[in-house]
């Protein structure tokens, strides 16, 4: 999880390549910054046990903890505490909450918040969010094929899901997410189910420590009562309740790997070989192939190509929309400098407003990039220029080309032009082809 820019709403826990460590460092770790968590530490009362580092960003730490109460892993968001930090953690939670009430059958493919709370700590008062524990970002599925593109059965079926959650978030709640890109679409269990907590058998982590000088305010009600039960005055757990956390979560474990999970398809798996939208028939090789690097520490080594390939291809390809750190209404809007560069929209590289239609078109960006491994559009700085002038100069090449060219013309010579012809024919979005309207195309 990556962040641009220092704007309290334009970047929140997503976004930009400034930062390329897989660390935040310890600069932030200040009054007013990040709170200093380490695996077994509790968080309210006992009722969440941090377990491992999910990732970071500008705005927050993220943190795959167990829920004592409810006997689950989840991921536990705490924000740094600055006074515009709270405030932009506010307005996630209003929209967040907004979000849950009006899908309570969980169909609408966004992430659910389960609980918010205040937790006070040497830095300050963090506000902590507690999400659903879900699995791999598309970015993640991305490397699998080592950047040579998912195939397109597979984009269709992700893809679906997708659009449901932006139908909903645009025609029933009036939300733009402003940061939809890879890393912000999680799929719901990870593609490696050896590196999926909730199956992989690995022991729970236990309280290390009472909480003593930190206490956490409920900002929410659930959890609290369960919570009170199992933890004692100071905090702590005894040796019995410790005990009994442990039993609980085997079980919960166990219960988790008897799930039955979707066979590999023998006839998809021969045809992988030939397929170009899968890994190359060398086996041999790392992973580390491409520009992005994941964030976290839950491993990266995944293994042979082959190996790769199988996982790939028995993926569950259903998916949320994720980190509303950025998002806003149609009718209350935060800032204009929104989006990751790679997945800007015309109307917001060109200063103009905005609306639904900039999450559609990171929408198309995102399925050109699952289909082939690229990036749409990847600019770079340079000594005399910006990336955001290199953004706004490709997207306005791109658009020149596709004028003086007729759409049915494009042919291999006219990288620009083939990469727009996908885009639009992936993507299928009305919004889409009304923004190339709007700016004067001829090809639409």
């Amino acid at each position: 999880m990556e962040e641009e820019g220092d704007d309290c709403r334009a970047g929140a826990e997503s976004s930009g390549d400034e930062y390329t460590s897989d660390d935040e460092g310890t600069e932030g770790y200040r009054r007013g910054g990040y709170h200093a968590v380490r695996i077994g530490d509790t968080f309210k009362q006992g009722a969440y046990v941090v377990q491992a580092k999910l990732g970071w960003g500008h705005f927050s730490t993220v943190w795959l903890a167990w829920d004592t109460v409810h006997l689950r892993s989840v991921a536990l968001k705490v924000q740094k505490s600055a006074q515009h930090y709270t405030e932009a953690a506010m307005d996630e939670i209003t929209i967040l909450r907004q979000i849950a009430d009006g899908d309570p059958d969980d169909s609408k493919c966004v992430v659910k918040l389960l609980d918010h709370f205040k937790h006070s700590g040497p830095n300050g008062h963090h506000i902590c969010m507690v999400f659903e524990f879900l699995g791999d970002n598309l970015l993640t599925l991305i490397k699998y094929t080592d950047y040579r593109g998912v195939p397109l059965r597979m984009v269709r079926e992700i893809c679906r899901h997708v659009l449901v959650g932006l139908d909903y978030l645009h025609r029933q709640l009036s939300i733009i997410h402003t940061d939809l890109k890879p890393e912000n679409i999680l799929l719901l269990s990870t593609i490696d189910p050896s590196r999926d907590p909730r199956r992989s058998g690995a022991p729970l982590v236990l309280p290390t420590k009472p909480e003593s000088s930190k206490t956490s305010t409920s900002a929410s009600s659930s959890a609290s009562s369960g919570a009170a039960a199992i933890a004692s005055a100071n905090g702590d757990l005894t040796k019995n309740q410790k005990k009994k956390i442990r039993r609980k979560a085997k079980r919960a474990a166990a219960a988790a790997n008897a799930e039955s999970t979707p066979p590999l398809d023998d006839t998809e798996l021969r045809d992988s070989k030939d397929d170009p939208g899968i890994a190359g028939k060398d086996d041999a090789g790392g992973d580390d192939l491409g520009p992005g690097k994941e964030r976290g520490g839950l491993g990266r080594r995944r293994g042979s190509r082959g190996t790769r390939r199988k996982l790939l291809l028995e993926a569950d390809l259903r998916c949320k929309l994720v980190d509303f750190g950025n998002a806003c209404w149609t009718y209350k809007q935060f800032t204009s400098d929104i989006q990751t560069r790679q997945y800007r929209c015309p109307e917001v590289l060109l200063g103009s407003k905005y609306s639904i239609s900039a999450d559609m078109w990171s929408f198309a960006c995102i399925c050109f990039e699952l289909a082939t491994g690229d990036v749409l559009f990847d600019p770079h700085s340079g000594d005399n220029f910006d990336r955001d002038e290199v953004t706004r100069d490709i997207f306005i090449a791109s658009v020149i080309e596709i004028n003086q060219t007729s759409f049915h013309d494009c042919n291999e010579a006219s990288e620009n032009c083939l990469k727009w012809a996908f885009l639009l024919n992936v993507c299928n979005s009305w919004e889409v082809l009304a923004l190339f309207w709007k700016l004067g195309t001829s090809t639409v």
